[in-house]
């Protein structure tokens, strides 16, 4: 008598990678990715991280492994408009209680490493979908995170900005090494960015394979 949200998925991510879920609307991708981060528990199964379940995390491990060890960008941005642009970036170090210096230098390199030096203080107001999407990047960014959960952060894009987002996400990647779980609903992004890619449908996982395995050797018709 219930709907089920995910139904027997498993699958390891390796440290420093791009692993890259794919799915239509209702596959279930985005309600995986809100588990890794627990603002979804799932009813049964593991999630480890760095060998312990973060199921049996108390208060203070949460708060930590949130704070610390994983962060999301959304699709939506999730900015803040009363704050300019290296204030969006330095608002987790603030939460953190790191000194103003210290954040404000990290929030100028990350600024920086996305490819906005000169609009540190400019208003969020001002800044196009693209430069929005880099502010929310940078501010997951700069906590240093080893986890980058990305639910479908460049859909809302136009095809030319997301395929420099593409661009800047892989050049990040490279300078920094970060382990990159990505939502998409396109093909195309899957392949171009993962190093794996999982195929979910009705909230199963299909397939998880290397995207030129996937094209050479695919499961089944789907």
């Amino acid at each position: 008598g219930v709907t089920v949200a995910l139904w027997n998925v498993s699958f390891e991510v390796k440290k420093g990678e791009i692993f890259v879920i794919i799915g239509l609307s209702g596959s279930g991708k985005s309600t995986l990715v809100r588990c890794f981060n627990q603002l979804l528990k799932p009813t049964s199964g593991e999630i480890i991280f760095e060998g312990r379940n973060i199921e049996t995390f108390n208060k203070s491990e949460l708060l930590e492994y949130r704070r610390n060890k994983i962060s999301m960008v959304f699709q939506n941005f999730g900015l803040m408009s009363h704050r300019n642009v290296m204030d969006n970036v330095a608002y987790g170090l603030e939460v953190k209680g790191i000194a103003k210096d210290e954040r404000q230098k990290r929030a100028l390199e990350m600024t920086r490493l996305v490819g906005l030096e000169g609009w540190e203080q400019k208003s969020i107001e001002s800044l196009s979908g693209g430069m929005k999407q880099r502010v929310g990047l940078a501010r997951a960014l700069a906590s240093n995170p080893e986890v980058l959960l990305m639910d479908e952060p460049f859909s809302a894009l136009d095809p030319l900005v997301r395929r420099d987002m593409h661009f800047e996400l892989l050049s990040i990647q490279r300078k920094l090494g970060k382990t990159v779980i990505f939502i998409t609903h396109d093909i195309n992004e899957a392949f171009k960015l993962g190093d794996k890619v999982a195929i979910m449908k009705d909230g199963k996982i299909v397939q998880i394979d290397t995207p030129e395995n996937m094209s050479t050797n695919p499961m089944d018709d789907y």
